[in-house]
């Protein structure tokens, strides 16, 4: 099975003001963000990947950017602006505060039934979670055994992670992924296995590395000691 990592963007400027970006572009991270992107490099660590692919957003590349000038990047490949994974395209709602959004009438649907949901002059969410799908998939199968990276937006990850799992797209927003956070998935053509989930803290290289366990995880799966089964 691949191993696909997911990474939010760090904190942006528009996180600091409250704002639902979108597509917009110039947003780029704020001062917390730029501090949480450089720890990022020490929990990514010397993680080799065999692809890379970030949002072509502004806060996108800056989250990744000082890992990859950092000591723990060997070079990459496979690396590419990737537009399947691009923000949602919220419409006419980009560039607006959430407390104003909140009180709009579309706001109660989104929570409930976002499969239902096309932002005005923006796009719905069952197109932005295909599309995404379809990068996700495309990764995994490049390298079947690999460990694939994409750096994505919070609706993205969770639509991916929603759909890769077998959860209804109206579930999704049970989910939360925060700025700078890291979730994996194990990944192959019929089936994927949430592995870690919005995880801010933890080193990642040695999760990636652990040796590989079965398939068939009666009783919830073992786990590892030192570098062993259980």
């Amino acid at each position: 099975m691949a191993k696909i990592v997911l990474l939010r963007h760090a904190h942006s400027t528009a996180n600091s003001a409250g704002i639902l970006s979108g597509q917009l572009s110039g947003v780029s991270l704020s001062k917390d963000g730029t501090r949480q992107a450089h720890e990022l490099s020490e929990r990514i660590g010397a993680t080799v990947f065999d692809s890379i692919r970030v949002s072509p957003m502004q806060r996108c590349e800056e989250t990744i950017s000082p890992w990859l000038a950092s000591k723990y990047s060997r070079g990459v490949n496979d690396y590419q602006l990737d537009d399947g994974i691009i923000e949602m395209n919220y419409g006419s709602w980009s560039g607006r505060k959430l407390s104003s959004l909140r009180r709009e009438p579309l706001w109660k649907l989104i929570q409930s039934k976002p499969s239902k949901v096309k932002f005005p002059e923006g796009e719905r969410f069952t197109a932005m979670q295909k599309r995404a799908l379809v990068s996700v998939r495309e990764a995994a199968a490049s390298k079947k055994n690999g460990i694939h990276l994409l750096v994505s937006h919070g609706d993205v990850i969770k639509a991916v992670v929603a759909g890769l799992i077998d959860l209804k797209l109206d579930n999704f927003q049970s989910l939360v992924i925060d700025p700078a956070s890291i979730t994996i998935l194990d990944v192959d053509a019929h089936s994927a296995r949430l592995i870690m989930f919005n995880d801010t803290k933890t080193s990642i290289k040695p999760l990636l590395q652990a040796p590989k366990v079965s398939k068939t995880l009666l009783g919830g799966g073992a786990g590892t000691l030192r570098g062993k089964k259980r």
